[in-house]
C-alpha cells in the first residue's frame, strides 16, 4: 500500500515539474522574427528615407492642382455656414425646435449674404458663421421663391468682410472646370471639384417652382451645400448650388446650380424692395396640343388658348380677348372662343410656363410682341408689361 502511494506521488510530482517546464518555456521564449527586409549592415532610417516620397512643393504640383488650391484660398473666406431654427408642433401640439443648415456666400463687404430661399424659408432665427468661426445673427433682406434665392444681412461691426465676385453664366461651356465650396452635412469649408456636365437644364426647385437654364455639374453636392457658390477657375461665382438628383440621398454626380445671371437679375430688387418685381401680361390660358386642336377645330396645333383676360391688365389694354363659352373635352373643361397666342417676341410658346420663362427675363415697363390668331387670322400686338399684382 505504501509502495503504491509513493509511486503515485512520484508520478504526480514528475507531471507537475514537466508542466511547469513547458509553461515557463512558453512564457519566456521570445517571438521568432521574420526574415529582415534590410540588407546586411543597412541603416533603417536611411532605408526608410529612400522609400518615402518627399513632401509636395508648389513646383511638384500640377497646374490644375495649383489652380484649385489658389481658388480655395481666395474664395473660402467668403463662404459661410447658415444655421436656422424654426419651431414646429408635435403630435400633442407641443412646441418643438427644429434646426436646419446650409451654405451661403458674401457678395458685399458690408455683410450681404446670398443663399437659397429654401435654406431660410420659415426660419425664425438665422445664424451665419464665417470661415474664421465668428458668428452673427442674420436678418432676411429679401426672398424670391420662384428663383429659390434669398439675401441676408449680417452686421460685422465695422469689419470689411471678404466678398466673392460675380461672373457671367452666359459664357459657360460644357466641360469647363468648376469648384463648389460649402458645408455638406455640417463639414464647414468643404471643397469639391468637377466640370459643367450640361447647360440650360429645366429643373424643379425644392419650392416647387420650375428653374430654367440651370447648370448641371458632377462636382459633389450634398445636403448642406445648398446656397453655396459654384466657381470657375478664376474664382468667380457662376452659379448658386441648389438641387441634386439622387436616388440614395447622397451625391451621385448630378447636381444643379442656379446661373449667376439669374442672381444678378434679381439681386437689385431683393436688396431694394425685398422681393422681385416680375412683369405680367395679364392672361390665363390653356395649353394646345394636336388632338385638342383637332377636336376644337383650331387653326394651329401648338399655342395658348386664352381663357381669361384680367380686367385692367396689360393684355386687356391692347384688346386681347378671352374665352366666351365653356366646353368639355374628355375629362377637362376648356374656356374657348378667345385668342390663340403662338409666339412672344418671335419665340414659340405653348403654355403659361413658356410665357413666364420669356417675360420673367424682362422688367415692368418693357414691351413684348405677341403673335396670335383671332377668327383664323394671324395678328401681332405690342404689349407693355406691368408689375405682377400680389394676388396673381
Amino acid at each position: 500500500m505504501r509502495l503504491r502511494t509513493g509511486l503515485l506521488l512520484g508520478l504526480l510530482l514528475a507531471a507537475a515539474i514537466l508542466t511547469g517546464y513547458w509553461a515557463g518555456s512558453q512564457r519566456e521564449a521570445p517571438p521568432l522574427p521574420g526574415p529582415s527586409l534590410l540588407p546586411a549592415g543597412a541603416n533603417a532610417e536611411a532605408w526608410l528615407a529612400e522609400v518615402v516620397a518627399p513632401p509636395a512643393t508648389p513646383t511638384t504640383l500640377s497646374q490644375d492642382e495649383r489652380n484649385s488650391i489658389e481658388v480655395y484660398r481666395e474664395a473660402s473666406a467668403a463662404v459661410v455656414n447658415i444655421t436656422t431654427r424654426t419651431v414646429e408642433m408635435d403630435f400633442f401640439y407641443g412646441a418643438v425646435p427644429v434646426e436646419g443648415s446650409g451654405s451661403g456666400f458674401i457678395v458685399n463687404q458690408d455683410g450681404t449674404v446670398v443663399t437659397n430661399y429654401h435654406v431660410v424659408a420659415e426660419a425664425q432665427q438665422i445664424q451665419v458663421t464665417l470661415a474664421d468661426r465668428s458668428s452673427f445673427e442674420a436678418r432676411v433682406v429679401g426672398v424670391d421663391p420662384l428663383s429659390d434665392l434669398a439675401v441676408l444681412r449680417i452686421t460685422p461691426g465695422g469689419r470689411k468682410l471678404p466678398a466673392l465676385p460675380l461672373g457671367d453664366s452666359s459664357r459657360l461651356e460644357v466641360g469647363q472646370k468648376v469648384l463648389a465650396i460649402g458645408n455638406p452635412f455640417g463639414f464647414q469649408g468643404t471643397l469639391t471639384a468637377g466640370v459643367i456636365s450640361a447647360l440650360g437644364r429645366t429643373i424643379r426647385t425644392q419650392t416647387g417652382a420650375l428653374l430654367d437654364e440651370a447648370i448641371q455639374t458632377d462636382a459633389a453636392i450634398n445636403r448642406g451645400n445648398s446656397g453655396g457658390p459654384l466657381l470657375d477657375s478664376q474664382g468667380r461665382v457662376i452659379g448658386v448650388n441648389s438641387v441634386i438628383f439622387t436616388p440614395s440621398g447622397g451625391s451621385v454626380g448630378i447636381g444643379f446650380a442656379i446661373p449667376v445671371n439669374t442672381l444678378k437679375f434679381v439681386l437689385g430688387d431683393l436688396v431694394r424692395f425685398g422681393r422681385v418685381r416680375r412683369p405680367w401680361v395679364g392672361i390665363s390660358a390653356h395649353e394646345i396640343w394636336p388632338e385638342l386642336a383637332q377636336v376644337l377645330r383650331l387653326p394651329v396645333e401648338r399655342g395658348m388658348l386664352v381663357a381669361e383676360v384680367f380686367r385692367g391688365g396689360p393684355a386687356d389694354r391692347v384688346g386681347l380677348r378671352g374665352g366666351n363659352r365653356s366646353v368639355i373635352v374628355g375629362r377637362y373643361r376648356f374656356r374657348v372662343g378667345g385668342d390663340i397666342v403662338t409666339a412672344v417676341d418671335g419665340e414659340e410658346v405653348g403654355s403659361i410656363a413658356d410665357l413666364n420663362r420669356i417675360t420673367f427675363k424682362k422688367r415692368p415697363g418693357d414691351t413684348v410682341e405677341l403673335t396670335y390668331y383671332r377668327d383664323g387670322e394671324k395678328r401681332t400686338v405690342t404689349v407693355a408689361l406691368e408689375e405682377r399684382p400680389p394676388s396673381r
